[in-house]
């Protein structure tokens, strides 16, 4: 994942969208991406990249640190309230074997870097030893590979109805009521799902 290349510029002639959600519409013909809601962190004329932020993963974050060596049996049993409460997503296709933390900005390491006002992204073992000690970011959902598009793809792909898009908001990013995140998106829009049909017109 080159996010650095895919991030946006100042003389960028395409209007970036990091910061964004992209909301599915019913007509997604890509089934993993149905009803998704995928947080952008990165868009330019060279691609873009983001994360599911509304599918869980089979697994608790207490488990994954258990699995990592992060914690053992009984280090989870005082796991602090901040680390029982993130929640682990399937960020997209790509690399599904991958870990990467988003995160508010409070908490910086050498391999964080800023995606947007008040939120990060660490894709190291530090925040999640952190996490575990309980002095890591205030919020934060881990999410096991991302969603990456080439250049021109995102953009066809929005042209075609795939998808709605609005500024994100970072309340419903770092929620743990995940079946809550894709109407809370589209109500951003003030859209209600029950009424939303893959028909979708171009103004």
């Amino acid at each position: 994942m080159d996010l650095e290349n895919m991030r946006s510029r100042s003389d960028d002639e395409t209007p970036s969208l990091e910061g964004h959600f992209l909301i599915a519409m019913p007509g997604m013909e890509d089934e993993r991406f149905a009803r998704s809601v995928v947080y952008v962190c990165a868009h330019s004329a060279n691609g873009a990249m983001g994360f599911i932020i509304n599918k869980a993963q089979p697994l608790s974050f207490a488990s994954l640190l258990k699995q990592l060596d992060i914690v053992t049996d009984a280090d989870e049993i005082r796991l602090p309230e901040k680390g029982r409460e993130v929640s682990v997503c399937a960020g997209g296709p790509v690399e599904q074997g991958r870990g990467f933390i988003l995160h508010s900005d409070d908490y910086d390491s050498e391999s964080t870097v800023e995606v947007d006002d008040g939120i990060s992204l660490t894709p190291t073992l530090d925040i999640l030893k952190a996490l575990s000690r309980g002095d890591g970011p205030s919020s934060a959902i881990m999410v096991l590979g991302y969603s990456g598009w080439g250049a021109g793809q995102l953009e066809s792909e929005i042209a075609a109805n795939g998808w709605l898009t609005c500024l994100a908001d970072l309340d419903i990013v770092f929620g743990n009521e995940l079946d809550t995140k894709y109407g809370r998106a589209l109500a951003i829009l003030g859209i209600d799902p029950v009424f939303l049909t893959s028909e979708a017109g171009h103004a």
